[in-house]
């Protein structure tokens, strides 16, 4: 049978470090002898002291010399110790040795989690670390340009851009950080992304541009802004063949916004792919106060569609008797 050292063993050898795991060598000395089969061998066991109950609970018992402790908590110590048990059941153990995770490293997880709450500190300190790259995208696909576009945060817009971010980069859909911070609302961030590059001739996946993303997020001191800055009014996105105030009259009728739109030069009688007008896309989605603001504005209510359909028919159609009501009486006069 072996015999047992006749000293001590010496404390685990602490080999690689990270900040979840622990690397534990031992019997470097060779003393037990690795000869015959395993049940006449030392058998080691590895043991952590808890620092609160000051007892040892045992997460490793075998006959290798390396063990590998994972799953721990990053800059935290942790003590262990070897337990050497010979065939015969008697026990040795080793001093203990005491070893520190190292703090967990800077991931993209960390980056987008300081653009979540707005942090500016710790963002470039972030970027400063060179781990990340500062256009990775999160889990929905977003940079941090297009994160901190959309809420707003122009400290961090400045950050982003003076450190080399990409301002035409899209998310999933097509959508750069434009059309998010004019469907937001966030003027200066418009501002600040126009004077860096940014256009207003991208498209997303439907063909939408900047302007209808604004058009339906309502704000009107952004689409102020963007016609001064010469945004095209009446582009036609690739989907519906739609233009901006057709968005606003499917979508929420706002009668402020297709107001901007249509002093700036936007054609009230344009028609989409379907030959419907913004006054037959208003009428179906019941807009009425919209409605009665195009025809103050020269919508022709005598245009068909291409089924030959008219806003009054398909008024009458879809029971909209409050608009069938407007439309007869502007018929009579």
């Amino acid at each position: 049978l072996e015999i047992m050292p006749s000293s001590k063993p010496h404390p685990p050898v602490v080999g690689k470090v990270t900040h979840h795991s622990i690397e534990l060598y031992w019997d470097l000395e060779k003393k037990a002898k690795r000869r015959g089969p395993q049940e006449q061998q030392c058998r080691f066991s590895i043991e952590e002291k808890d620092p609160k109950m000051h007892t040892y609970g045992v997460i490793y018992t075998g006959y290798a010399t390396k063990h590998v402790v994972e799953g721990l908590e990053p800059r935290t110590l942790y003590r262990f110790r070897l337990r050497v048990t010979s065939p015969s059941g008697e026990c040795e153990y080793s001093p203990l040795v005491s070893v520190s995770t190292t703090r967990e490293p800077i991931s993209s997880e960390h980056f987008h989690q300081a653009v979540n709450v707005n942090d500016e500190d710790l963002l470039v300190r972030i970027l400063q670390g060179g781990h990340v790259k500062i256009d990775v995208p999160n889990k929905f696909g977003f940079t941090a340009l297009m994160v901190a576009a959309q809420k707003g945060y122009i400290g961090l817009v400045k950050i982003l851009v003076s450190n080399g971010t990409d301002v035409n980069l899209k998310n999933g859909s097509g959508k750069d950080s434009l059309m998010l911070a004019c469907y937001a609302g966030h003027l200066d961030v418009v501002k600040y992304l126009r004077r860096h590059g940014a256009s207003w001739q991208a498209r997303d996946l439907g063909g939408c541009t900047a302007l209808h993303w604004a058009a339906d997020g309502g704000h009107c001191s952004v689409i102020e802004w963007m016609i001064e800055d010469g945004c095209e009014v009446d582009v036609v996105d690739t989907g519906s063949g739609w233009t901006p105030l057709m968005r606003v009259s499917a979508v929420s009728g706002n009668q402020r916004v297709a107001s901007l739109l249509i002093e700036a030069g936007a054609n009230v009688n344009v028609k989409d792919r379907n030959g419907k007008t913004p006054l037959m896309v208003a009428v179906l989605n019941n807009h009425e106060e919209l409605v009665q603001l195009l025809l103050d504005k020269g919508a022709d209510a005598s245009i068909k569609n291409e089924f030959g359909k008219g806003v009054l028919e398909m008024a009458r159609v879809f029971a909209r008797q409050s608009i069938v009501s407007l439309l007869e009486e502007r018929k009579k006069k």
